[in-house]
């Protein structure tokens, strides 16, 4: 009987040892180990500075060249060519004498222009309805381009516009002058053709690829921020960071106008000159590679310490940027 009793009591001995090394382990894995593997961030910024300048946004439109004014004079009668006053290339006025036929018939022009085509010469024999005589008038030209269901509300009859012809490099001035309002349809979207006439220089010529570019918004001599600076809150109300007098990072909430989704005007919290932040990326430790991270191991990097970018958010959709002497543009916008 006391035999088994001494069983017992080593029984129970070995129990409580038992508890307690797992108590000691649960304790130590609590208290030591379980914050070594949560996560440790490490959060940068970047810095940008404000300037001043122009910004504006507008939509952009690809079309093509063609002239308004052209004509080909016929013959209104059997006859021959008694007179011809121009030649090829010629520039003429309106009213200016250009072939006399037999029949007593002159033929003049009805615009100002140039000879484009001469198709006779003196001695032909020529017949009621056959073509003599080319003008083009290749001063006054204009610009056809597609507009979508979604962007005709903001085009109107007079309204400003830039043509910029690709070839040459080029840009003239422009206007609204006819919006046809019968659409044609394509996969299931409605498109309106648009009309914008402009004067040129003789080296642009019909058939020319343009795009037509219609300012909307612009802010003149205003505070300009990169919009990359920005952050948005909950409510998307627009915000950077600054730094504070201990150099610790604290928000300020900015009120902003006209972006063109490089570049946005601010109208308060940020001044010309002041530097502000965003985040630039925010690298987190996790695991076993957290632990171990404190550990000395010169300048290599333990596998698993992979950095996330964090990205601001931002309203807007793909548009090209120019800069011109401080001055910034949005080229983009306009459907295809």
């Amino acid at each position: 009987m006391a035999q088994k009793t001494k069983k017992k009591s080593t029984w129970w001995k070995k129990l409580l040892i038992i508890l307690l090394l797992v108590a000691l382990v649960v304790g130590y894995v609590w208290f030591f180990v379980l914050p070594e593997l949560k996560a440790d961030a490490t959060v940068t910024y970047d810095g940008y500075t404000a300037s001043r300048g122009t910004i504006s946004n507008s939509m952009d439109f690809s079309g093509s060249i063609s002239v308004i004014n052209y004509e080909t004079l016929s013959a209104e009668g059997n006859g021959t060519v008694r007179q011809i006053y121009v030649s090829e290339e010629q520039s003429v006025k309106e009213g200016d004498k250009l072939i006399r036929l037999s029949s007593g018939e002159t033929l003049k022009a009805n615009f100002d222009g140039h000879v484009n085509q001469l198709n006779v010469e003196n001695g032909d024999s020529v017949s009621m309805g056959q073509g003599l005589i080319q003008i083009v008038d290749f001063a006054n030209m204009q610009v056809t381009f597609r507009v979508d269901e979604y962007d005709i509300a903001n085009i109107r009859v007079g309204q400003e516009c830039r043509v910029n012809v690709t070839a040459l490099g080029t840009t003239f001035g422009s206007a609204i002058s006819h919006i046809n309002r019968i659409p044609s349809n394509s996969q299931g979207t409605a498109y309106y053709t648009v009309t914008a006439d402009f004067v040129v220089t003789e080296n642009v010529l019909p058939g020319m690829q343009v795009t037509v570019v219609i300012p909307q918004e612009e802010a003149v001599n205003a505070v300009l921020l990169s919009k990359s600076a920005l952050s948005f809150d909950d409510t998307n109300s627009a915000y950077v960071f600054k730094k504070d007098e201990n150099g610790n990072m604290v928000t300020e909430p900015v009120e902003i106008g006209v972006d063109n989704d490089n570049y946005v005007e601010v109208l308060s919290g940020v001044t010309e000159g002041e530097t502000v932040y965003a985040v630039k990326k925010t690298e987190t430790l996790t695991g076993w590679a957290a632990m171990f991270s404190s550990m000395p191991m010169g300048n290599q990097t333990m596998p698993g310490m992979n950095s996330q970018n964090w990205q601001n958010r931002q309203n807007g959709g793909d548009r090209q940027f120019s800069r011109d002497g401080g001055n910034f543009s949005n080229m983009g916008g306009g459907r295809p």
